[in-house]
């Protein structure tokens, strides 16, 4: 395990004790309150860290060796489910880009407020999607622009 990895562990455990067991932010409390924030640290190190495990089982299957199928068809599907396989841990490696994003603005100070409005992102919107950045709205506008500039 490396240094960064140790260093993850320990934030998380103590991240895990800061937060009680079975809890959920609730609108009745301020908003990102100390203990909303180690509950929303505690996701995304979770988080972080079965993507990393995934990868890493991932890794050792491709490490046993080639596909050695016998059947060309059996041996055409496999090699499709590899290159599914390998997509979906490419777009997770960009996922942990954004869960370690996610992670400095809670140490800023900053997570859960909208980039673009600074305006609060909403617990059940964090909840659903730890890594969001913007409010709905905001979301919603920037990909009306996205795709103005794509029909152009």
């Amino acid at each position: 395990m490396g240094a960064a990895s140790q260093r993850e562990t320990e934030v998380l455990e103590r991240a895990r004790k800061a937060v009680p067991p079975g809890y959920v932010p609730s609108e009745d409390e301020e908003y990102m309150n100390p203990q909303q924030q180690e509950y929303f640290r505690v996701l995304l190190l979770e988080w972080k860290a079965s993507i990393r495990d995934a990868a890493r089982q991932t890794r050792e299957s491709l490490q046993d060796g080639p596909i050695r199928e016998p059947d060309l068809n059996d041996r055409a599907s496999s090699e499709a489910d590899w290159g599914i396989e390998l997509r979906t841990r490419d777009r997770q490696r960009k996922l942990i880009a954004k869960i370690e994003a996610a992670l400095r603005l809670l140490d800023d100070g900053e997570y859960g407020y909208c980039e673009v409005t600074g305006d609060p992102i909403g617990l059940k919107r964090l909840i659903a999607r730890p890594v969001a950045t913007m409010t709905v709205e905001a979301q919603e506008a920037h990909e009306r622009r996205e795709k103005v500039s794509r029909d152009d």
